[in-house]
């Protein structure tokens, strides 16, 4: 791991020079989703929608479980129903959260700086669209990202760590994986990466996080999204 680079200036700069497009993970490297509205009670009230269907005993790690999408791949494997009441309350809870999410020091100013070089950039994202859409709304951004590939509906399967999501992203903006580059701040997203052959930066906003990023086998760490406007 310690052949990873982290907080390098110098490695950004080359891997961003040759970046064609730019891929974003949304709660994370662009904003907390749940700084005002914690995940462990967003996953409490999906529990609830399954008790109310009457799935009452849950698996002790999906009981437990502080993280929603825990809750909404387990609804997935009870059934299409199932799937879709939670999902649709998840949206929901999402496009609450985000009226309070606390945007990452550095994260416009990237999008914008990036913006400015004329080269595309999509948020690629396993939160809600619709949620997605509505904090660049609140924060006047729309007009500098080109593209929001994310959840539309309840098929997890697609949700990364599959690549899924990146393709459609590509796809879109016309643009071949060998010169795309995601900014992600967790495993799948790194793993979703090396399965659509782009390259990744692993943003680490905790130290614990550095060699977990690196381990996945993102290609640099950085603890600052200020540290993406050493672009050029």
């Amino acid at each position: 791991m310690t052949d990873v680079p982290v907080d390098d200036p110098e490695t950004l700069r080359r891997i961003l020079a040759n970046t064609e497009a730019l891929l974003l993970d949304f709660d994370g490297p662009i904003c907390s989703v749940f700084a005002g509205f914690p995940a462990h009670v967003v996953a409490d009230q999906l529990r609830d929608v399954l008790a109310q269907g009457g799935h009452r005993d849950l698996p002790a790690d999906i009981a437990k479980s502080a993280d929603p999408f825990d809750v909404l791949k387990y609804a997935a494997t009870l059934g299409e129903d199932e799937a879709r009441y939670v999902e649709a309350a998840f949206r929901a809870h999402e496009l609450e959260a985000v009226n309070s999410a606390h945007a990452t020091n550095g994260a416009h100013n990237a999008i914008l700086k990036w913006k400015s070089t004329t080269r595309p950039l999509a948020i690629v994202s396993n939160n809600s669209t619709a949620s997605i859409e509505a904090y660049l709304a609140k924060h006047k951004m729309q007009g500098a990202v080109d593209y929001i590939s994310a959840r539309v509906n309840a098929s997890v399967e697609q949700l990364k760590p599959d690549p899924h999501l990146i393709h459609a992203a590509l796809n879109s903006l016309s643009k071949q994986q060998a010169r795309a580059t995601l900014i992600g701040d967790s495993a799948t997203d790194i793993y979703a990466a090396r399965a659509a052959h782009v390259i990744s930066i692993g943003y680490a906003n905790r130290i614990e996080k550095i060699s977990n990023l690196a381990g996945c086998g993102a290609t640099v760490v950085i603890t600052s999204m200020n540290l993406i406007n050493y672009i050029e």
